[in-house]
């Protein structure tokens, strides 16, 4: 067994992909309309499915907000320098929520974002 994807419903998918792939530079690997069902699936990774774990953009079409609810945490990305991931991150648009520096209790340097529908991601530096 292995993890394929994790899902996250999003609210404005042409927003969601700009942020995945122009900030995060994730690549779109398909994309899906399901006109009967009122939906699209758009999946963005850094490697091709079929190696790599990915995410499942769900968009459906007549949801104007979503609750991200207390128990969902966040996606993590390991970079090679945090400070310069949330630099580029800044550089590009994207909203830093927390600025690279050690977790608390630990040593491990760590950053996060937020994408346009509030998800957190972490970069922990590598």
């Amino acid at each position: 067994m292995r993890i394929l994807h994790t899902m996250l419903r999003v609210v404005d998918l042409d927003r969601s992909l700009a942020f995945y792939t122009d900030v995060l530079g994730m690549h779109l690997l398909r994309r899906q309309d399901y006109p009967e069902g009122r939906f699209t699936l758009a999946f963005v990774g850094y490697g091709k499915e079929e190696d790599e774990a990915v995410l499942e953009l769900t968009h459906n079409w007549d949801t104007k907000h979503y609750e991200l609810g207390t128990a969902y945490g966040h996606i993590a990305l390991e970079v090679p320098d945090a400070a310069a991931a949330c630099a580029q991150i800044k550089a590009r648009g994207g909203k830093v929520v927390r600025e690279a520096g050690p977790m608390k209790h630990g040593s491990t340097i760590i950053a996060f974002v937020e994408d346009p529908d509030g998800y957190k991601v972490e970069l922990i530096q590598r």
